[in-house]
């Protein structure tokens, strides 16, 4: 298992969703994609996405500068 980082910082609504899509498809199954994002509406468009894909979203945290950090396996 691999863990890959994608920085989405400062993109706004779709895009981080449209990003993550295609970084996962570009991975394995069982693999994990760390996401960075400050896009306040990333707490509902990423767990969305995952539900709907069908991807684990194994936590979803916040750092001291406000930064949203979301770990996906990929299914």
């Amino acid at each position: 298992m691999k863990i890959y980082e994608l920085d989405a910082k400062d993109l706004l609504c779709p895009l981080p969703v449209l990003k993550i899509r295609k970084r996962l498809k570009s991975i394995l199954p069982g693999d994990k994609l760390r996401i960075f994002t400050t896009d306040p509406a990333a707490i509902i468009d990423i767990p969305h996405y995952c539900t709907e894909a069908g991807h684990l979203l194994e936590s979803m945290t916040e750092d001291s500068q406000g930064v949203k950090i979301f770990l996906i396996r990929r299914v």
